[in-house]
């Protein structure tokens, strides 16, 4: 199965103060303002707030350790050209950012981002402080479509439970696992459609889809928003990429390294070779499954990750099987906003914890610690 991957990391500081500087990073490198650049085995990109940068590897791959090897090439081209300048970090949101401290992108493209300020207000931190990581694969035809589509609708909640890395807020714990979810689903609440509570309803064809985007074009053509009328508009936690021939999982936190969001792809695409999942298939089910996800990360659904687990090795690829044992430890010990939490609350000090999660994305090496 191929597979890319999009990752998001705020730049920062040595305090972890985020810098609103993707354009003048991208510019030092270049030489002009660009959204995207090529670089080595990655592309560079914007995101609409100036404080992330996305990574890409510049084509997918059939091997996670080749995508590992492409992204872990471009971080460490970024820390030879900036050795001491910033501290890249992961994680699902910024733990610390206040939203006077970041800004919206203003080069081009800036005009789809003025529709969206116009219908929705970008002020808040589900637009300006949101990391996701975005795992992309392929499908065959319209029948493995559609097959894979309703596979993962129902692994969402067991995903966002392992991948929860958001449970700071502007310094402090808010109690939930993935404040980042909370805040991304309530963006576009004006149209609640677009994001449509996370777990999208399962399909029986292609045109159910279609139609279902298309009434979500005719609903921002109404409100004069028809420039936002492309594939990628819809925010649920899985959309189909036409144009690329793949799906997109967009429900997923950052994780704290390439390594760790390797796993997360490991994880996803053994239990996709798995003939009958130990899952809920009922979408009032999988919803509340969500809100037990988001509120508690991996303590809450401990036995069912287990059995998905046990699943995922027996179906996994060599390549695979080198990553899960990060998985094994998240549903074990934690989530990475469990084991964040953990520490914090043992010495309340969230500056060496951040130092540690920016060390884990330049060395690539998972957070461990419980």
């Amino acid at each position: 199965m191929t597979t890319g991957t999009e990752h998001e990391f705020s730049i920062n500081d040595c305090r972890f103060n985020p810098l609103p500087v993707s354009d003048e990073i991208i510019k030092t490198i270049c030489g002009r303002y660009e959204g995207e650049i090529l670089f080595g085995d990655v592309k560079l990109g914007k995101e609409l707030q100036k404080t992330v940068l996305e990574i890409i590897p510049r084509s997918p791959a059939e091997d996670l350790c080749v995508l590992e090897a492409h992204l872990m090439g471009g971080i460490r081209k970024f820390f030879r050209i900036f050795p001491d300048q910033y501290r890249l970090l992961g994680l699902g949101m910024h733990p610390l950012l206040r939203l006077e401290q970041t800004a919206v992108w203003d080069h081009d493209e800036r005009e789809y981002y003025e529709v969206y300020d116009r219908l929705f207000n970008l002020r808040q931190h589900g637009w300006l402080n949101i990391q996701a990581l975005q795992i992309n694969l392929s499908y065959k035809n319209s029948q493995d479509l559609i097959s894979q589509y309703n596979r993962l609708c129902c692994l969402i909640p067991y995903l966002v439970a392992i991948t929860a890395s958001s449970p700071f807020v502007e310094g402090k714990l808010t109690g939930s696992m993935d404040n980042r979810l909370l805040y991304y689903r309530e963006n576009q609440k004006k149209m609640p459609r677009i994001c449509n509570g996370i777990i999208p309803e399962t399909i029986q064809s292609v045109r159910d889809y279609r139609t279902s985007q298309e009434e979500i074009f005719t609903e921002l053509r109404e409100q004069d928003a028809g420039i936002l009328c492309e594939e990628w508009l819809n925010s649920s936690g899985l959309i189909i990429r036409f144009s690329r021939k793949c799906l997109e999982i967009k429900a997923l936190d950052e994780q704290e390294c390439i390594h760790s969001d390797m796993a997360v792809c490991a994880f996803v695409r053994s239990l996709l070779r798995c003939r009958k999942l130990p899952v809920e298939t009922d979408r009032d089910a999988l919803l509340a499954l969500m809100e037990n996800a988001i509120q508690n990360g991996t303590s809450g659904l401990k036995p069912e990750l287990e059995k998905l687990y046990n699943e995922a090795w027996k179906h996994a690829t060599d390549d695979e099987r080198q990553y899960l044992p990060v998985i094994r430890h998240r549903i074990q010990k934690g989530s990475l906003a469990e084991l964040m939490r953990y520490r914090y609350n043992k010495n309340p000090a969230l500056l060496p914890i951040l130092s540690d999660m920016a060390t884990c994305l330049r060395k690539n090496q998972p957070y461990a610690t419980r």
